[in-house]
């Protein structure tokens, strides 16, 4: 069954989203009333139809105005956000020249340790990662530092190298950094100000990556690699019954892995780490022989389209079977962890082809693949 997401849902609930994470509400039901309640309002007063995501008036009163705090030496700006940033209406970022800040090896390597673990740049190819790393820059901070002010346009997005950083909003402290972590991105994605204050405490070192680097690379491949893999997705009939939503967050997830011609993806006996979706090129199946282990016999092929190594994701055991690509292998790689998220409404037809599985298994085998 096809739904229709309603025109204007998704900048409602992403303009709700960054308002829970700017005020951190103790009750997140009286706040979404309050902030709902709100909303409604303005539309009693003619303003119903409107995007919510859209920036308001300088002299909007919606907002109560946030403590005084000193101003910091990066030099924020103070304005009203800039237009919304659409990945695929950006035909000039293809052409734009790239932008990179020279670096010594010392810094090279300091860099590559900090963003190794970074979420948002998981999803990167090694040549996007590159024009990542070659456009970040370095900013010494000292105590008392202002790095960015709640309420401030967002203009770089920070991954911490070295210091502790205090997080504030509305002038209460609500965290901290130490040593580790990233921050800077909600204003940058979602055309907001900043949601909070961050301030040095002790000597340290951020890289930063600029807003418009930020969002022609960052964004516009997580935006082409949703559309790539909600396509790949629509192909799989098991993903069938996922609603969209649903579809477009397993896409968020999926981590591309390429191997070479006669590489081993899956081995028999290993324990699972998480399945596979072939996005382009072949893999074939084999099953080692009880008799003499040292030959495998071949049991399936399986090409664009197709999916493998759930089997042990579902039972808890070990690889049943050995996968090895034919030629160059590209595959949507989805762990463990999210498998168990995000497929439960699939679990059933996973299961029943399983049992044909085994039965194909048996039929070939004489005994099943355990």
């Amino acid at each position: 069954m096809s739904i229709e997401i309603p025109s204007g849902l998704t900048d409602l609930l992403q303009d709700f989203t960054v308002a829970v994470l700017r005020e951190r509400p103790e009750d997140l039901v009286e706040f979404a009333a309050s902030h709902f309640g709100k909303l409604n309002e303005s539309g009693n007063k003619g303003k119903r139809g409107v995007k919510f995501s859209e920036p308001a008036d300088a002299d909007s009163d919606v907002d109560d105005e946030p403590p005084e705090l000193p101003r910091n030496r990066f030099s924020r700006r103070k304005s009203v956000c800039a237009e919304k940033y659409d990945p695929e209406a950006d035909e000039e970022g293809e052409n734009e020249s790239k932008i990179v800040f020279p670096k010594s090896d010392e810094q090279r390597a300091r860099l590559a340790a900090s963003v190794k673990n970074i979420l948002l740049f998981r999803a990167l190819e090694k040549e996007q990662m590159q024009q990542v790393l070659d456009a970040m820059f370095e900013k010494r901070t000292q105590p008392g530092d202002h790095i960015i002010d709640q309420d401030d346009d967002g203009d770089n997005f920070y991954v911490i190298d070295s210091g502790m950083y205090d997080i504030f909003v509305n002038g209460n402290k609500v965290g901290a950094y130490n040593n580790t972590g990233s921050f800077g991105e909600l204003a940058l994605m979602y055309n907001t100000p900043r949601a909070a204050t961050i301030v040095a405490t002790t000597p340290g070192s951020l890289w930063a990556l600029d807003r418009l680097s930020f969002r022609r690379i960052v964004l516009k491949n997580a935006a082409k690699k949703r559309k790539m893999y909600e396509t790949l997705l629509e192909s799989v009939s098991m993903l069938k019954s996922l609603e969209p939503y649903e579809r477009m967050n397993l896409a968020d997830a999926l981590v591309t892995k390429k191997f070479a011609d006669g590489e081993c993806i899956i081995a028999q006996g290993d324990d699972a780490d998480g399945c596979y979706f072939i996005e382009d090129g072949s893999v074939r199946i084999t099953m080692k022989n009880k008799d003499d282990p040292t030959k495998e016999k071949e049991i399936a092929t399986y090409s664009k389209g197709q999916y493998f190594g759930e089997p042990a994701l579902i039972t808890n055991n070990p690889r049943a079977a050995s996968v090895y690509s034919c030629g160059s292998v590209r595959c949507a790689f989805l762990d463990v962890n999210a498998f168990e998220r995000l497929l439960g409404p699939c679990m059933d037809i996973m299961k029943r082809n399983i049992g044909h599985y085994e039965e194909e298994v048996e039929r070939m085998f004489g005994k099943g693949p355990k």
